[in-house]
């Protein structure tokens, strides 16, 4: 096993071998009797390398790419089933002194409003995300070490927690802010947080300098290495991403699984979560100003490979992306979305006004919660706001190895099925209530062991009394 410690960023993402990657699935990228093969050992279930992922980004046989689909369809079953978890993210504040090209929020920004969030605001915040129906946040805030120190963030944390509001609680708070030390996260461990996410935005390491010219982040090795001093102070669910559009997707694509492999390999847990944002227009930036860009298509192969390649990590789509296209992704392998989203600095308990406007990107799926719940139960899916795993100890190398062995549906599905009834009788209009009833009831029927059946059947009629003395 490798030691964390010596390991660097430009050894576990060597330039050379993701090249050498690229140039083996140029290669083979014809090679069909290599691609059905690989095909073939996805379908055991223990995903694939970063070589051999490439070479399926690199088919372009459509037979082959219909298979990649379908195989990505049946692997999101055999993990997740048909859950997708819903969350929220909330912006704390906006000031940063990190000089991001691709960012709204970059220091040289002088017209972006910049804001930050006293504690009764983020109060105001999470009330008004409450009485939409979220139970899971993701906080979000730029790096400036004066206006967002780590004892800001903790104490943030400390308040989101505190809050109860009718029946309304966040019941878990992931963070995504910048690479910090092995002491904050100590720190951001003991306040209770869930999942710890940093996007690497990209692997290459001369563009990245090039991206971020000046501040603390860019420092590529610091950045990069973030998720090892993360798991080195405790916190043992991490989630990784990139932003594509900013260098070569294929590149991009293999670094990123290279990443996966080496958590695995030095930890013994792999990335929880897989985030895949694109980069879109904000303020003071322009998308056109980035030649990386990528198609629906691409990103649809992109999304089915990582299910495919990783099969046991939950992957992450925001609404960044329109409602058509996170449609089509969920089936090859989401099993996370963000509802009703804001990313200006606050703007849930009030709107902002435009000419105070502070959002990183411009949300392209604006629909509300209910509509996005209502949405999902229309295609089959279960909307779960089930954070119980958290506080059940199921994280690290414990939910791996449920989830690896297939055996995480029985804690997640009826649960699910008792935070969506829940949401049904607290939040819902009445036609999203009628078609979620009716879905639980089929999906009760279909919990094959008749005691978890009899618990959960047990759990909804409590909801249904208002009883609530458990949590999920």
């Amino acid at each position: 096993m490798y030691d964390a410690k010596s390991m660097k960023a430009e050894e576990f993402i060597s330039d050379e071998e993701v090249r050498a990657a690229l140039a083996y699935a140029d290669e083979n990228k014809d090679n069909l009797e290599l691609v059905d093969a690989l095909l073939d050992k996805a379908e055991l279930l223990k995903g694939l390398t970063h070589r051999e992922a490439s070479v399926l980004l690199a088919c372009e046989d459509p037979e082959r790419i219909e298979r990649m689909f379908a195989l990505a369809e049946k692997i999101k079953k055999d993990f997740y089933g048909n859950r997708i978890v819903m969350f929220a993210p909330l912006y704390l504040s906006n000031y940063c002194v990190n000089g991001c090209v691709y960012c709204p929020y970059h220091a040289k920004n002088k017209h972006i409003a910049r804001k930050k969030l006293t504690q009764e605001e983020i109060r105001q915040e999470v009330i008004a995300l409450q009485d939409m129906g979220h139970k899971r946040l993701a906080i979000e805030s730029g790096e400036d070490p004066v206006n967002n120190p780590i004892d800001y963030i903790l104490e943030s944390i400390k308040t989101i927690y505190s809050i109860q509001h009718k029946n309304g609680a966040i019941r878990r708070v992931n963070v995504n802010i910048a690479a910090t030390t092995v002491e904050n996260y100590r720190k951001l461990k003991e306040a209770g947080i869930g999942t710890y996410i940093l996007f690497q935005e990209t692997y290459h390491k001369e563009s990245y300098e090039k991206l971020h010219p000046t501040g603390p982040k860019h420092d590529y090795a610091y950045h990069t290495e973030a998720m090892d001093r993360a798991m080195e102070g405790g916190i043992d669910d991490v989630g990784l991403g990139v932003l594509f559009g900013l260098e070569l997707y294929r590149y991009e694509f293999a670094a990123l699984l290279m990443h996966a492999e080496h958590l695995e390999a030095v930890h013994g847990v792999g990335p929880h979560t897989i985030s895949v944002p694109r980069i879109k227009h904000a303020d003071d930036i322009d998308p056109s100003a980035f030649d990386n860009s990528i198609s629906d298509d691409i990103f649809a192969k992109i999304c089915a490979l990582i299910r495919i390649c990783v099969p046991y990590t939950g992957m992450i789509i925001s609404t960044r992306e329109s409602k058509a296209v996170r449609e089509r992704v969920i089936r090859l392998g989401v099993s996370q979305i963000s509802g009703a989203s804001r990313t200006s600095v606050g703007g849930y308990a009030e709107e902002e006004p435009e000419e105070e406007c502070s959002e990183q990107f411009d949300v392209s799926d604006k629909r509300t919660l209910d509509e996005v719940v209502h949405w999902l139960m229309d295609m089959g899916y279960i909307p779960s706001f089930c954070t119980a795993c958290y506080r059940e100890g199921r994280t690290g190398d414990r939910f791996m190895s449920l989830c690896k062995s297939g055996q995480i549906q029985n804690c997640c599905h009826p649960n699910a099925l008792m935070t969506l009834k829940e949401y049904l009788m607290d939040y819902a209009s009445e036609e999203t209530r009628a078609i979620g009833e009716k879905l639980i009831e089929a999906e009760l029927n279909n919990i094959p062991r008749e005691k978890t059946r009899e618990i959960c059947a047990d759990h909804l009629k409590k909801i249904e009394e208002g009883i609530r003395d458990f949590r999920f």
